[in-house]
């Protein structure tokens, strides 16, 4: 089988690119699966067919480039029984695939173009290209994986042709040994971060609702705001977040903002979530949200935005705390931010529950040789 993703290792800076590797480990355990074969964005790697930027398209506009990169993944494809795609990135190659070689096209939902209009902010008038790639991609698919109920209810609102008898929830997954509790603090030293602290894992995109979190923290307790940030949409987003960055340290102090807006070696960011009073996901918009499972399976206990698939992870009063985000109260929205918080700093004891639980949640209900067989069941679905 083609496995077609943008992000693949050392390259992976979202969930979808940890979902996809997460996936392709757990397929390639599986008895039933011969052979999985990997084809992704980039330099040549030694476990992937990767494809760069064709050089004449090398200043054209992103959406371009990436279907460039789409064919020329194609064009490098053997023999294969099922295609299966990520992200609008990798969708037309799945599709154009499917086509060339006569075999089925999988997709899984990981977002939704429709759902996420500033996306306009970053590629102008090609979020008008990836939007009719994702459109016509789920037209013609043979089965569609969504991450989540709630990214099914969505893909069959936003895309009302697509058959919900081919429409299938599959939840990301997160690995239960390498993500685990860890009580090391060399990174936390490294980077001056001391307890108590909040964290922040995403990227810099009006997506994850990093600017609900920075106005929120002016009213946080007595903890340290840790945040790793970055890859930003926009040089604009970026502009704004580091100027919200800066207003916190000159109204809190200094070291109240410790922000790491480098990738973060797994080892640290094992550390990070492990020692956190709690880990903050303030999302807008979000389909699942692995890096709260990431959270839970190192015992922290998340706040987190009750949107898209989060309350499908994060159990409200049992592995975290759920604030409901409604467009039209973003100031209560930031006050509800503050107020978990405030009740996780006032009763630690609490705060050491919500991890466990969450930590057994993650081991009993996310587990990735359990997503891999639901996989191979969409997979023979596709292809009756």
């Amino acid at each position: 089988m083609a496995m077609l993703t943008r992000e693949w290792p050392p390259d992976i800076y979202g969930g979808a690119g940890v979902h996809v590797q997460q996936l392709v480990g757990a397929l390639r355990r599986t008895p039933q699966v011969s052979e999985v074969d990997v084809f992704c964005f980039g330099e040549p790697r030694p476990d992937a067919v990767a494809r760069p930027i064709p050089p004449d398209l090398a200043a054209a506009n992103p959406a371009l480039q990436t279907l460039g990169v789409d064919i020329s993944l194609v064009a490098a494809m053997g023999e294969v029984d099922i295609v299966h795609s990520h992200t609008w990135y990798a969708n037309l190659a799945g599709h154009v695939g499917g086509l060339l070689k006569g075999v089925p096209h999988v997709m899984t939902a990981h977002s939704l173009e429709p759902l996420r209009p500033w996306k306009a902010e970053q590629l102008g008038g090609g979020y008008r290209i990836s939007s009719w790639v994702e459109e016509a991609c789920y037209r013609e698919a043979n089965a569609v994986i969504a991450v989540s109920e709630g990214m099914r209810i969505d893909l069959l609102e936003a895309y009302d042709f697509v058959d919900p008898s081919r429409t299938f929830v599959v939840h990301n997954g997160v690995d239960t040994q390498a993500f685990t509790p860890d009580a090391q603090r060399t990174f936390l030293d490294e980077h001056g971060i001391t307890s108590p602290y909040v964290l922040f894992v995403g990227r810099i995109t009006r997506q994850k609702g990093l600017v609900h979190l920075l106005n929120a923290a002016r009213d946080f307790p007595d903890v340290q705001l840790v945040l790793c940030a970055s890859s930003p949409d926009t040089p604009q987003i970026a502009a704004e977040t580091a100027a919200l960055i800066e207003q916190l340290r000159q109204e809190r102090g200094p070291d109240f903002v410790r922000w790491i807006d480098t990738q973060v070696p797994h080892d640290g960011l094992r550390q990070l979530y492990s020692n956190a009073l709690a880990f903050i996901c303030p999302s807008i918009y979000e389909p699942l949200g692995i890096v709260n499972l990431e959270a839970m399976a190192c015992a922290c206990p998340v706040i987190a935005s009750a949107v898209g698939g989060i309350p499908e992870v994060v159990v409200d009063g049992e592995t975290g705390i759920l604030v409901d985000l409604d467009g039209d109260s973003v100031a209560q929205f930031r006050a509800q931010l503050a107020a978990a918080v405030r009740t996780l700093v006032d009763d630690p004891e609490l705060a050491r529950r919500m991890g466990a639980a969450g930590r057994r949640r993650a081991i009993d209900d996310f587990d990735w040789s359990a997503i891999a067989e639901q996989t191979l069941q969409v997979y023979r679905e596709a292809m009756d």
